[in-house]
C-alpha cells in the first residue's frame, strides 16, 4: 500500500519523515566534534533534487577540512562528505525548458555527485547539473568509492600520466583509497607497480602484483634505482610533502610526477604552484603536474565519460574496490575515528540502514 515502507521505517527510526538528521563539524578538531544535527525536510527549490542518501565514503579530505588543514577551509559549521550515491526522492521545478530528448532527473532516479561537502547526512539537496547517472545494478558501497578515489586514480593514470601497458610507476601512499584504486586499475593497465605504505599494509600490495616498499625502514630513491636503473614512466603522489625533492630524479626523460595530494594550507599551495613552474622550466623532459577534482561545467563531460567507464568495469567486475568497513551514516564520527588511527587499508563508507 503507498506509504506503508515510509511509515515503517519511522516507525522503526523513531524519527518524523518530515525531518532528516546529518553529522556537522561544529569546530575545529578531531572526531570528537562531530554532532548528528536535524534538520527540517523542505521541497526542493527550482532546479533542485532532494536526493536520499545511500552511501558516502571516509576520505582523507573530510578529515583535513575538519582540522582545517586545506587551503580553503570550509566555514564552520560543515557537513563533511565529499560524494554520494542515493535516489532522488524530490525534483524541484525546472529553471528553463528542458531540451528536446534530455529529459530532467525523475523521483526513483538512481544518482551519484560529487558533493566535496555534505555527504554525511541522510539526504542532501544538489543541483540537477551535480548529478552523475548510476546504474541500480550495482553496490551503492563499491560504487561510491569510485566518485572520488577512482576518479583519482584513472584520471591520473590515464588523463594526467598518460600510462601504456608496462610503464613502471611508483605509487606513493599506496595502501589508501586513492592507492588501492590505483593499484586495481594499474593491475588492469598492464604497468609494472611500486607502491610505499607502511610494512604491515605490504599484503594488499603484494595482491596487486605490486612491490613493496617500506617507507619506516627503506630509502625509497636508493629502492627504485637499484631496481629501475633507467629510470621511472611515472609517479603518482599523494602525500604531497616528504618525497617530490628527493625523488623527482627518479623519472626517466619524459615521465611524469603527478601530485593529487592535499598541500594542506594556503601557503602550501602557493609552494606546490612555484615548484610547478621550476620543474617543468628544466630542459630535461620530466613533467611535473598537479591533479585536483573539478565540480565546475569546465570539462564535466570527461568526468561523466571517465564514471562511466568505471561505472562499467566495474559492473563487469574488472574492478574492485577495497573496504575495510561499513557504518551507518550516523556513526561517521566511529568512521572519522578509524581513519584517522592509520590502519584503514582502501576505503570506509557509511550507509543507509536498509544497506547494513
Amino acid at each position: 500500500m503507498p506509504g506503508s515502507r515510509g511509515t515503517r521505517r519511522q516507525r522503526q527510526e523513531g524519527k518524523n519523515l518530515s525531518t532528516y538528521r546529518s553529522v556537522t563539524a561544529t569546530e575545529r578538531g578531531g572526531p570528537e566534534t562531530l554532532r548528528i544535527v536535524e534538520h527540517d525536510l523542505r521541497p526542493p527549490a527550482a532546479g533542485e533534487v532532494r536526493v536520499r542518501v545511500l552511501a558516502t565514503p571516509v576520505c582523507l579530505p573530510d578529515v583535513q577540512a575538519r582540522y582545517g588543514q586545506t587551503p580553503f577551509a570550509p566555514t564552520l559549521p560543515f557537513v563533511p562528505g565529499y560524494a554520494i550515491i542515493g535516489d532522488v526522492d524530490a525534483v524541484g521545478p525546472p529553471r528553463r525548458p528542458p531540451a528536446e530528448g534530455a529529459p530532467g532527473p525523475a523521483v526513483g532516479d538512481r544518482v551519484a555527485a560529487l558533493t566535496v561537502l555534505g555527504g554525511y547526512a541522510e539526504v542532501v539537496y544538489l543541483d540537477e547539473g551535480q548529478l552523475i547517472p548510476c546504474p541500480k545494478t550495482l553496490d551503492p558501497a563499491q560504487a561510491v568509492t569510485l566518485i572520488l578515489n577512482y576518479i583519482v586514480a584513472y584520471q591520473t593514470l590515464h588523463r594526467s600520466a598518460r600510462v601504456k601497458a608496462g610503464d613502471k610507476v611508483l605509487i606513493i601512499g599506496a595502501s589508501g583509497g586513492v592507492g588501492t584504486a590505483l593499484l586495481d586499475l594499474g593491475r588492469l593497465a598492464g604497468l609494472r607497480m611500486y607502491g610505499i605504505a607502511s610494512r604491515e599494509k605490504h599484503h594488499i600490495l603484494t595482491a596487486y602484483g605490486a612491490t613493496s616498499i617500506d617507507y619506516k625502514s627503506e630509502d625509497f630513491v636508493e629502492v627504485m634505482r637499484q631496481a629501475e636503473p633507467d629510470g621511472l614512466d611515472a609517479v603518482l603522489d599523494g602525500v604531497v610533502w616528504g618525497y617530490l625533492d628527493r625523488g623527482f630524479g627518479l623519472l626517466r626523460r619524459g615521465g611524469t610526477w603527478v601530485q593529487y595530494g592535499n598541500p594542506l594550507s594556503f601557503s602550501g599551495l602557493l609552494r606546490l604552484l612555484g615548484k610547478l613552474v621550476i620543474l617543468n622550466l628544466r630542459p630535461d623532459d620530466r613533467a611535473f603536474k598537479l591533479y585536483g577534482t573539478s565540480t565546475s561545467k569546465f570539462g564535466r563531460h570527461k568526468y561523466l565519460d571517465d564514471w562511466a567507464t568505471l561505472f562499467k568495469l566495474l559492473e563487469d567486475r574488472e574492478i574492485e574496490p577495497v573496504i575495510t568497513a561499513r557504518f551507518p551514516i550516523l556513526e561517521a564520527a566511529k568512521a572519522n575515528e578509524l581513519l584517522e588511527s592509520g590502519q584503514v587499508i582502501g576505503n570506509l563508507v557509511l550507509l543507509a540502514p536498509e544497506l547494513l
